[in-house]
């Protein structure tokens, strides 16, 4: 559609009957037919509720399938250019940024120094200076969809913020997604690191089915669950803490949280270093303990090897409570998974039922650097396509093309003359 065509762009109710309609595109490639059945609509109101989102470029017509002793169907999705995707990784000592593509292709990624220490605002002020200035190279002035911003931290899914002990020490109850979206004027979503690695990690390996559990196993750990094929939070957003269960040994050495025997204190990155240094060796965390492994120091061979007999009961009670069909280990210490994943096993087949064990998955995940940047993507894109976050999305974009279109107007003017 031409700049100069304003059409739809005059008529705002439009957009909020479309946002139905657009909220299921958005969530797979879909024919009309099948999008009349999913809406329950007739063919010509259907057409009417396109119209608006096909004439503003937020659908388009893509490939065609052919069904079986069917004639050729075109399907509609949302368009590949409708707007970018903004996503920061805040690690222990850097921050990651990313600006992708609808698909959730990664386009421009950059990595900033921080210290959580310093507190949240310094923090949040170098992502949002980090996109400004990741975004000033495009040659257009691009639609943003959102930011979603993944947190090595407890999170209350229900208010947005960090609680619990962390790294982020400091951080409790500071207003993160105000703060964000003030500065930047876009939607702001927060989340679990590991909650975000299981999302990506569950749409890696499909295979996994639609009940996976994932543990992240650095320096420190958590996992996360994908139930009926939903990330699961729980009450307040404290599901997959399995770190801090507490394991019934004789020896019970204190945990960064303050209290004795969690198994973050039998298995985690910081406490095997822990047992390292009292040995002699140099090792502050999970990165100096896999180098120790790569060296075939056996005292760090052991170490790792008793650790995943301690997940693995803590695992051994998810196999009989949860029931998943796949588990998937990742992060730092999965690195060195042959040692890692047998002292896993062993106590899961050990302890669980064979009901609960049949046809289970125990494997190590690929090693990746963006599992936390793409499972950020995926959460945007879930929470902003749908019913109610596809017309607040419609609303925007409406805006944004009405200013576009401002902008622009006197060049197109010059150009028709």
């Amino acid at each position: 559609m031409s700049i100069t065509e304003k059409t739809v762009l005059d008529d705002p109710a439009s957009f909020a009957a479309s946002a139905e309609t657009f909220s299921i595109i958005a969530q797979n490639d879909i024919s009309r037919a099948a999008l009349a059945r999913a809406t329950g609509l007739s063919r010509m109101t259907l057409g009417q509720r396109l119209a608006p989102l096909i004439e503003s470029d937020l659908v388009v017509e893509l490939r065609e399938t052919v069904p079986s002793g069917g004639r050729p169907t075109k399907m509609l999705g949302i368009n590949p250019d409708l707007g970018l995707l903004l996503a920061a990784d805040i690690g222990e000592t850097t921050i990651r940024l990313a600006v992708l593509n609808v698909q959730g292709t990664i386009l421009h990624r950059e990595t900033l120094d921080y210290r959580p220490e310093d507190g949240a605002e310094p923090a949040l002020r170098n992502i949002a200076n980090g996109f400004d200035t990741m975004l000033s190279g495009l040659p257009d002035r691009p639609f943003l969809i959102g930011l979603s911003v993944s947190l090595p931290a407890p999170i209350d899914v229900k208010v947005g913020l960090v609680v619990g002990p962390s790294i982020l020490r400091g951080w409790d109850n500071f207003q993160i997604v105000p703060w964000l979206e003030r500065r930047l004027g876009i939607p702001v979503f927060v989340e679990n690191d590991v909650n975000l690695m299981t999302l990506y990690e569950s749409r890696r390996a499909p295979e996994a089915g639609d009940d996976f559990f994932f543990i992240k196993m650095g320096t420190g750990i958590g996992s996360g669950l994908i139930a009926d094929g939903h990330l699961y939070h729980g009450a307040n957003g404290a599901s997959g803490d399995i770190g801090h269960i507490q394991l019934n040994r004789e020896k019970a050495p204190l945990c960064r949280c303050g209290k004795v025997g969690c198994l973050e204190a039998h298995a985690a990155g910081w406490a095997i270093a822990r047992e390292l240094r009292a040995s002699g060796f140099e090792a502050e965390d999970a990165h100096d303990v896999i180098r120790l492994i790569d060296q075939h120091v056996p005292e760090a061979i052991g170490l790792l090897r008793e650790a995943g007999r301690a997940l693995g009961e803590v695992v051994a009670d998810v196999v009989s409570i949860l029931n998943p069909r796949t588990i998937r280990i990742g992060s730092t210490l999965a690195a060195a998974q042959e040692y890692l994943l047998a002292g896993v096993r062993e106590r899961v087949y050990q302890r669980c039922l064979p009901l609960a064990t049949n046809n289970l998955i125990i494997e190590a995940a690929p090693p990746n650097e963006i599992g936390c940047l793409t499972g950020a993507a995926l959460l945007l894109k879930q929470k902003v396509f749908t019913r109610d976050g596809s017309e607040r999305l419609l609303k925007r974009y409406q805006e944004w093309r009405l200013a576009d279109f401002d902008n622009r107007r006197p060049t197109e003017m010059q150009k028709a003359e």
